[in-house]
């Protein structure tokens, strides 16, 4: 075996690695939400106190993405994903214990809490480590990444319902998809690289038979100096600093934001907007949700061909008008069948906003993580902060067009899409 092809073997495992970290994130997430009714009714809760419950969720996400950053400064990608993966599965069991053991929602809200602190730093050090294979395949992965994290999803409640509908106590499932996800990410992550791969330097194509199916020839890093993931606080406090002082960062997370906001709102209010909107019945509204999901999910292992071959900006500008256009559509359809195609096509424009906004944080390696943590922070806001503001204006406006409110940030996004361009 040839060195490249030994190189190339090594780039392949490292991609694969990051792969189970998103997808495993996907599964912890889907794995507690399938059972929040179970949740709910064993503790016999009230809409108010599971509202309370998830903010815990909300809190603990939000203070671990805004110190993302020096977390992942000082501890680099491998050990935050690592330490993130072990505390998500850890709260998951404590939230079912709490639930089927103690019965009591205290239990639970700590669980949820350690949830949230874990998943957000864990999120902001996979797009670092994400950002950096991408650089060392030469292509866009990272819609196929988070394309990972939507599969994950897709499982995690597929075995939710299956354990409801088998009446698994909530106590052993999420113990269960708890200890699979630690075991599965942190055994990965022994084959991340992004902590000392070298952040210059030039790269070299292996042979043309040597070519992976998921990302194409191989590329090689063979000259630059290692990433510095050891730095001291006062240096990664001016890294974070400066990224939250570098104009084009705060665009991106404004452009993010957009994007964001369209599919968190979806995910909270879509099957209720078709419930009270359109008159469909409650099955017909989670369907319409899983339509979403579905094509933003094809939109997302599409987006790695389509931004190789028209590039960032126009394929931002297409995503935010596709999602101006389907959510337009779905709030102003005539008959129920046109809202479903709406949800469609809202779906693949929200597809790829998270993926692309992390790629062009990272587009400086040695800025990558403070950057990429920013975007992060401010696209997280968009998701805990969004839709419970969407709710409070739909007391007054109904739910459907309390979503004409997203449609603003869309348009923003559609003129911010420049700063995507990727920088010199």
């Amino acid at each position: 075996m040839t060195a490249n092809t030994t190189a190339a073997a090594e780039v392949t495992a490292w991609r694969n690695a990051v792969v189970v970290a998103y997808a495993g994130s996907g599964l912890a997430f889907a794995s507690w939400v399938s059972r929040l009714p179970a949740i709910r009714d064993g503790l016999d809760l009230t809409p108010g106190t599971v509202g309370l419950l998830l903010l815990c969720m909300t809190l603990g996400s939000f203070v671990s993405v805004s110190a993302s950053g020096l977390i992942v400064l000082r501890l680099g990608s491998k050990r935050t994903i690592r330490a993130g993966a072990i505390m998500v599965g850890c709260g998951m069991a404590i939230a079912g214990f709490g639930t089927s053991v103690l019965a009591t929602p205290v239990a639970v809200a700590v669980g949820l809490a350690v949830i949230g602190l874990g998943s957000a730093s864990w999120s902001t050090a996979s797009n670092v480590e994400g950002a950096s294979v991408e650089r060392a395949v030469g292509r866009h992965i990272m819609p196929r990444l988070h394309g990972a994290f939507s599969l994950g999803t897709v499982a995690g409640a597929g075995l939710g319902a299956w354990a409801a509908a088998a009446s698994v106590p909530v106590f052993w499932h999420l113990a269960a998809a708890g200890v699979v996800v630690a075991v599965s990410v942190t055994t990965a992550a022994a084959w991340f690289r992004a902590d000392v791969t070298p952040v210059a330097g030039e790269r070299k194509y292996v042979p043309d038979n040597f070519e992976d199916p998921f990302t194409g020839p191989i590329p090689i890093v063979t000259a630059g100096a290692p990433a510095d993931v050891s730095g001291a606080p006062l240096d990664n406090k001016r890294k974070i600093a400066e990224a939250w002082r570098d104009r084009r960062t705060l665009l991106l997370g404004v452009m993010v934001l957009g994007l964001a906001l369209a599919e968190g709102a979806a995910g909270d209010w879509v099957a209720l907007a078709l419930a009270d909107g359109h008159g469909q019945t409650d099955a017909a509204g989670a369907a319409g949700y899983g339509l979403f999901v579905t094509f933003m999910t094809i939109g997302r292992f599409a987006g790695t061909v389509v931004l190789d071959r028209y590039g960032r900006v126009p394929v931002m500008r297409w995503c935010a008008a596709l999602a101006v256009f389907g959510l337009g559509l779905f709030v102003f359809a005539p008959v129920p069948w046109l809202a479903f195609v709406a949800l469609a096509i809202w779906g693949l424009g929200a597809s790829l906003g998270f993926p692309v906004g992390m790629s062009a944080a990272a587009d400086d390696p040695a800025k990558a993580a403070a950057r990429v943590s920013v975007v992060s922070t401010i696209g997280y806001g968009a998701f805990l902060c969004g839709p419970p503001l969407l709710g409070l204006l739909a007391e007054h406006v109904g739910i459907l067009h309390s979503l004409l409110a997203v449609m603003v940030m869309l348009v923003a996004t559609f003129f911010l899409s420049p700063v995507a361009r990727k920088a010199p």
